[in-house]
């Protein structure tokens, strides 16, 4: 039995290993389908391809994605949860540029997993090309299976909303039988051609490398077979550490065997050339291919819906950390950690659909997949780095040599990715996009809250009861709670204290202060009161992970009634202004939120920070719909961010009669 940092036990059980076969394996499992493929392309098939392909595939799942992600990376859980936000909420204190690291990582994982589906769902569909009878109906790049994939991946986005649960149960056995496929078929090839087990030498990797004309670029299509680790590691949380080492047992050698299998068929195909052939399909018996096109469509289907899911988690967490514009998040089922969300659902759907119609076909795909993600890679490094020298704290000689051979393999992988960007130019602009919200809402949101003034509460806590009890104003509501950013329990933002006296004070019986805290941990939520004025003042501060969608007045008022019934604070005593009209009761929340005044003026990055960031924010939601508040029960009111004032008007005076400036 596993035990994490927060406390939370992981059995490994049969139940657990085929959860984990079909949650983490979707992208990585299904590679088999392109990646081979990819390395043989239109070149003349011979041994040092061949066997330099493989071997060269093989000595990647070693040292990536066994190595450096099942062994090491998947030590880095926060409180048993992985990715590259939790990876960075761990380490992100010790250097603060790391956070530009973060932001780079995300937006390439989430940028080039757009690919995923289309790339593995079309290598499925294009399998029925082998099929008797739809060798001139289903080609490759023609309308029809355009229009399959389309139809599925477009099925397949639109259930997000009504949540994938029942369907989900599924995943963990389909998919156990597609790795069992790989090796049942891949070990039929290899018992026939034995002679394909040399290619694990990794003579046959370096000689691909160093000899064979142009070896060096091939890395490119190498890298397809471990595209997935990445998100292998984000979905940490779903299964636990040592399900996942089990399970990968298998997994790799399903997938090494299938390899081989395919090198076997290659080796003995008797043409100089594939011509278009899939070698995937190739080891697959003609009596059981339509059994296995409708199993790959099944298992490309799950990966794809590993990603959506994935895509979810990954924008939660960047808006929970602040690095994402505040959008609406749904929970359509009872499942923890479920989430939907309808703006980055849309966003992937046509993302996908744009590359369908695109590139056509499944090998088109191939030559601009892979760039993005062997720079979140490279990231992950960076991250993992600091995650051993400070939370492991091995030996600097131990952590130097890991941190070479992977950055050396890593940055070999990112050179010959490099050649994909004429490939791939439209993604730039996408990912620029994602990095230019990420960026400009972490620093702008910085920079506004610099310009955020404390004070001590205890120099108004006189005037804060004159106020209370001063019957000849009206009173504004028998409870005001204020959302405050303000860490020290003794301090307060001065424009709360504004709000209460400026203008028509705010006459309450109780004040309340509550602090939402983003925790580096992703499932924390408690609480904490303090009484700062005796039955007048109050402070709570709510500590919630990062992984916590936060239902601020639902806590409040559970808060309240907890306190209610201990008969603390001597709120029980209150009425709360109910009456036999009426028996909830009074409170009144006040948000305030800031907008740019007139009276700035800019240079040219503040401006666009600023801009950006007041664009942004108008684009999502409002803090009433983000901190889970019922409109109802809310004020909001507007204060003017004055980051520049602009200074020395020239602004002159004139007599009305005479015309003439007056000195």
């Amino acid at each position: 039995m596993e035990k994490t940092k927060s406390g939370i036990k992981s059995k490994v059980t049969a139940a657990s290993l085929l959860v984990a076969l079909g949650i983490i394996y979707g992208d990585i499992g299904t590679s088999p389908l392109y990646a081979l493929r990819a390395v043989i392309g239109h070149r003349m098939i011979n041994m040092d391809l061949v066997y330099g392909g493989v071997s060269c595939i093989f000595w990647t799942l070693v040292f990536q994605t066994t190595i450096k992600y099942i062994w090491l990376t998947l030590r880095a859980d926060n409180q048993g949860e992985g990715g590259i936000f939790s990876l960075y909420a761990l380490v992100g204190k010790y250097n603060k540029k790391l956070v530009l690291v973060a932001i780079l990582g995300a937006t390439t994982l989430l940028a080039d997993g757009i690919i995923t589906p289309p790339i593995s769902v079309a290598s499925a569909i294009e399998g029925l090309n082998l099929v008797q009878g739809l060798e001139n109906v289903i080609v490759p790049g023609n309308d029809l299976t355009i229009g399959i994939v389309i139809a599925i991946l477009s099925v397949l986005f639109f259930i997000q909303r009504f949540g994938t649960e029942v369907i989900g149960k599924f995943f963990g056995p389909m998919m156990a039988v597609w790795f069992s496929m790989l090796l049942v078929f891949g070990v039929h090839q290899i018992v026939i051609h034995p002679d394909v087990l040399k290619s694990l030498n990794p003579y046959y990797a370096y000689n691909l490398l160093a000899n064979y004309p142009n070896g060096f670029w091939l890395l490119g299509a190498v890298f397809l077979c471990t595209t997935g680790a990445e998100a292998l590691y984000s979905d940490l949380g779903h299964c636990g550490i040592r399900n996942i080492r089990i399970t990968w047992i298998f997994v790799k050698i399903s997938l090494v065997t299938c390899y081989l299998g395919q090198a076997a068929w290659l080796m003995h195909l008797g043409q100089p050339f594939l011509n278009g052939r899939n070698p995937f399909f190739e080891i697959i018996p003609h009596w059981f291919l339509l059994p296995s096109i409708l199993i790959a469509t099944a298992a490309t289907i799950i990966a794809s819906q590993a990603l959506i899911s994935g895509s979810y988690t990954l924008i939660s967490e960047a808006m929970n950390l602040n690095f994402w514009p505040r959008i609406t998040v749904r929970q359509p089922t009872e499942s923890k950690g479920q989430i939907y969300i309808p703006s980055v659902n849309t966003i992937l759907w046509f993302g996908c659909i744009l590359m369908i119609l695109y590139f056509k076909e499944s090998s088109h795909m191939e030559a601009a997949y892979g760039f993005s993600i062997s720079i979140t890679m490279l990231m992950t490094t960076v991250l993992l780095s600091y995650f051993l020298i400070y939370k492991l704290q091995w030996k600097k000689i131990y952590i130097v040599s890991i941190l070479m051979i992977f950055s050396t393999i890593e940055i070999a992988f990112f050179i010959a990715n490099v050649a994909k960007i004429k490939e791939r130019w439209m993604f730039l602009f996408f990912e620029l996009f994602i990095f230019l919200v990420m960026y400009i809402w972490f620093k702008a949101r910085r920079i506004s809250n610099s310009f955020t003034k404390f004070v001590e509460i205890g120099q108004f806590s006189s005037k804060l009861k004159e106020l209370s009890n001063d019957t000849s104003i009206p009173k504004f509501s028998t409870h005001l709670i204020y959302l405050t950013k303000a860490n020290k329990r003794h301090e307060i933002e001065e424009k709360i204290f504004n709000s209460i006296f400026a203008k028509k004070p705010k006459r309450a019986d109780v004040y309340w202060f509550v602090h939402i805290n983003r925790t580096e941990h992703p499932y924390t939520l408690d609480y904490s009161v303090s009484e700062l004025i005796e039955d007048k003042l109050i402070k709570i501060d709510i500590n919630v992970g990062f992984r916590v969608q936060p239902r601020t007045e639902l806590y409040f008022k559970k808060i309240v009634q907890e306190l209610i019934a201990n008969k603390e604070l001597n709120l029980h005593t209150r009425t709360d202004a109910a009456c036999k009209y009426n028996d909830e009761p009074d409170f009144k929340f006040v948000v305030i939120e800031k907008f740019l005044s007139v009276e700035n003026e800019f240079g040219l990055r503040e401006g666009m920070l600023l801009k950006g960031y007041v664009y942004l924010k108008h684009m999502g939601l409002r803090d009433i719909q983000a901190f889970g508040l019922d409109k109802n029960d809310v004020e909001v009111e507007h204060i003017p961010l004055i980051y520049h004032p602009v200074n020395n008007i020239d602004l002159h005076r004139i007599d009305s009669n005479s015309n003439m400036k007056l000195s």
